[in-house]
């Protein structure tokens, strides 16, 4: 009887902490917020590997978010439609907070998104590794839209691309129609966002002759466009151009041409990265203060700081790009 009683003693008191301990676990969990509602999946596909002979491809990985419970439009027979979404592409730093900071405004809005890592594929894993020029990774960008437009849940006509950077670069050169023709497998892009993508070196006949290159050759080629909208976003104070007037001279350049599908948003005092809300950082690079090294041999240095409300502000009007053009 004494065993009995002490075992219906530990059963009693074992159902009370259960009772106990079921509400504080859920208390504790509900601390953590609720589960995003967004399909995230992790996904790899190949491209070429235009630094190896014909047919070599690297495997580009990369997070693939898409809402679960968007607002979709309907169809004719009633049912929901499908996304569209955005890639989101990295600089030469590699992935870093700008990626994770604009995917969850762009699934808030009902948007899904690809960040893909470019530089795991090519085994960059050191500060200042990247490929020797910026048409290197058009396929990266072009094979990305192609696995984006095979997903069931993606709309394939509505497909933009946003790129920090070095991104910036290869968003806005997917919108030339040299490389969407020679890298896109008759794809292009609906809306582009380039931020801060260098705008100085593009079409600069004058800086690649010192390079014994064409801007052609290193993919910055920006003539004939595909027509489809840009958005460039540079800060006043950015360490490659110095200001935001390569990027509104280059705008005004080839939009008489163009249908004027570029539009250039300035950021007061804004540097090179603002909306990289990490602690600040200095890089080097031979590209900085408008490509000065080639000229005097000094590597400049280009200050990346955080500017916390146009970094949102920045986001709030990218999402809302996309939400007109896609």
């Amino acid at each position: 009887m004494a065993m009995n009683r002490w075992g219906f003693a530990l059963a009693v008191l074992t159902s009370l902490t259960m009772v106990v301990a079921g509400p504080s676990a859920a208390a504790a969990d509900s601390r953590f917020g609720p589960v995003p509602d967004v399909n995230i999946s992790f996904v790899q596909f190949q491209s070429p590997d235009l630094t190896k002979p014909p047919g070599t491809m690297l495997t580009i990985q990369g997070k693939l978010s898409v809402p679960r419970h968007a607002a979709r439009p309907q169809d004719d027979r009633g049912q929901r439609g499908k996304l569209p979404a955005v890639l989101i592409l990295h600089g030469s730093a590699g992935v870093d907070s700008r990626g994770d900071f604009y995917e969850a405004a762009l699934n808030d809005a009902g948007i899904a998104t690809l960040q893909i890592d470019m530089w795991q594929a090519r085994g960059y894993n050191a500060p200042g590794q990247r490929p020797a020029a910026i048409y290197l990774t058009y396929p990266d960008a072009f094979s990305a839209l192609a696995f984006l437009s095979q997903q069931p849940n993606i709309d394939a006509a509505r497909i933009g691309v946003l790129g920090f950077s070095w991104g910036g670069l290869v968003s806005m050169g997917a919108a030339e129609r040299l490389y969407s023709s020679t890298y896109g497998n008759g794809l292009t892009f609906k809306a582009h966002v380039a931020h801060y993508p260098v705008c100085y070196a593009w079409n600069n006949t004058a800086l690649f002759a010192k390079l014994g290159l064409t801007p052609t050759q290193f993919g910055v080629q920006w003539i004939n466009l595909t027509g489809a909208p840009v958005l460039i976003e540079v800060g006043t104070k950015d360490g490659y151009d110095n200001s935001s007037a390569p990027c509104e001279a280059l705008a005004a350049s080839v939009n008489p041409s163009n249908g004027r599908v570029v539009r250039v948003n300035a950021y007061p005092g804004a540097t090179h990265a603002w909306d990289r809300l990490m602690v600040p950082i200095v890089v080097n690079d031979p590209f900085a203060d408008q490509g000065s090294f080639f000229s005097t041999g000094v590597v400049p240095a280009v200050q990346f700081t955080p500017d916390v409300d146009q970094a949102f502000l920045a986001r709030e009007r990218v999402v809302r790009f996309f939400q007109r053009k896609l």
